[in-house]
């Protein structure tokens, strides 16, 4: 599949669906690890969710994957995540009730970060070998019980607790909130190859929609 190299905020990686879809398509945003921090954005496509979209035939779903410099997180780069997100929909036919925010270990703790800042902009958050934050709050994580959640964890990752992960788990169910918890068995730290590639989360990403969140949570 065709990925552009574009830049803008940051240098950033971005596939469209195919030419021939007429509606309005689902966004995956996904913010990469600190190993994958610098200056060549190639790096970016050597593993995880954008090989997968580089090796894949056209997918329904746009994708969009910024980078990083050295040294910074993306909670410092809150506001520019968000900027480049509004840019994409204004200028792509993206269906802005189904943007779907995910996040690898570094990524994950600005995924986590940025949807409980920014919980009206994403119908699904994929959170891969990563941690919550310490500084989010119960009543931050409160915001996020509208927003489906996928989390994925290497029973093996010598960087992450799994109990620490099934408190949060169970925190936001706890608040009413609709959490998937996988751990892979054999997993380390290392997961994002086997994870994006499943069928099962694939079709996830393209199933969630705002409109349809809302419509369980009244209910």
């Amino acid at each position: 599949m065709a990925i552009e190299h574009r830049s803008g905020l940051f240098p950033y990686l971005l596939s469209r669906v195919s030419e021939d879809t007429k509606k309005p398509a689902p966004l995956v945003l996904f913010l990469h690890g600190a190993r994958d921090r610098g200056t060549d954005i190639n790096v970016l496509l050597k593993w995880g969710l954008p090989r997968f979209v580089d090796e894949s035939s056209p997918l329904p779903y746009f994708f969009v994957a910024p980078q990083l410099s050295e040294g910074q997180t993306w909670v410092d780069r809150e506001s520019d995540v968000i900027a480049l997100l509004d840019n994409l929909i204004t200028s792509q036919p993206i269906d802005p009730s189904r943007v779907i925010l995910s996040g690898f270990s570094l990524g994950t703790a600005g995924a986590w970060h940025i949807a409980a800042s920014h919980r009206d902009r994403f119908a699904g958050l994929v959170a891969v070998s990563g941690r919550v934050p310490t500084t989010l709050e119960t009543s931050q994580l409160a915001a996020l019980k509208d927003i489906p959640i996928q989390i994925f964890q290497g029973a093996k990752d010598e960087k992450l607790s799994i109990e620490d992960t099934e408190q949060i788990v169970d925190t936001l169910r706890g608040l009413g909130g609709t959490v998937d918890f996988t751990v892979i068995p054999e997993g380390d730290h290392f997961i994002a190859d086997e994870v994006y590639r499943d069928s099962k989360l694939q079709q996830w990403l393209v199933s969630q929609s705002r409109r349809q969140a809302s419509v369980v949570a009244s209910n």
